[in-house]
């Protein structure tokens, strides 16, 4: 918390030391995000909504540094849970990037990607799949084949069939995901916990409770290695760990 108190001081500073808007824009948007990363939405909210007022003023309606501040007040209120608000400023940031960047961009990729988030924290499976394919689609052109941004998408899919029941296709997903991480990240990467514990929770739907119990092992061990002792991922894949052993 204190290197992101001391930026802010220094961004503070910085704010009321330039008359230049384009540099105005800039500091709000780091102050936006210091505030997101401290979990206080309502003045990251604030600040990315005045970086975002200046650019409207400033710059032509296309210009991706809208897209980006439209994206940012989605994380912020996908985080506030807000998913209809988020949705909106998600498809924003999509529409500018269509008009301003080629079609198979990596940033495209990514605004399905959260389009496609929100349509699941809203229930809407269809919408939701179909959003992560397109992102799959495109990050598929633009980049290499083990990029670990590819295997978050194929586990955003895998989400979605666990949530629709279709378990095998879940699997499917969850295990390209795990194919591509253990390919391009450390051993011991939250991401990589992160995807042997939906793995656990697929195959304990599945009730092969001896193979959950499995993932949900590996989930724990990388958790305890790369994760704060208090962090809530971590909670979980213990609370799930603790569950599955009941069932055996």
């Amino acid at each position: 918390m204190g290197q992101f108190n001391k930026a802010q001081e220094v961004f503070e500073v910085l704010l009321h030391q330039t008359t230049d808007e384009s540099d105005k824009s800039l500091i709000y948007d780091q102050l936006g995000s210091i505030k997101l990363n401290q979990g206080e939405y309502q003045q990251a909210l604030t600040y990315y909504e005045k970086s975002l007022a200046i650019d409207q003023k400033t710059l032509p309606s296309y210009h991706l540094n809208l897209a980006h501040s439209y994206n940012n007040i989605g994380v912020v209120y996908d985080n506030m849970s807000n998913y209809p608000k988020a949705l909106s400023c998600y498809e924003k940031a999509l529409t500018i990037q269509q008009q301003s960047l080629p079609s198979n961009h990596p940033d495209l990729g990514m605004s399905y990607n959260n389009i496609g988030l929100v349509y699941q924290s809203l229930g809407d499976y269809p919408k939701a799949l179909s959003s992560h394919e397109k992102a799959v689609a495109i990050q598929q052109q633009s980049l290499p084949h083990n990029h670990p941004d590819l295997g978050a998408s194929y586990n955003n899919i895998g989400m979605v069939y666990l949530d629709t029941g279709e378990y095998l296709k879940a699997l499917s997903s969850h295990e390209k995901a795990v194919a591509i991480q253990q390919q391009s990240l450390p051993s011991n990467h939250p991401d990589l916990g992160a995807s042997y514990d939906n793995i656990g929770l697929v195959y304990e739907k599945m009730r092969n409770y001896s193979k959950a119990h499995s993932f949900y092992e590996h989930a724990v061990q990388i958790g305890q290695q790369s994760l704060p002792t208090n962090h809530p991922d971590l909670r979980d894949y213990r609370r799930n760990l603790e569950d599955i052993t009941k069932k055996l």
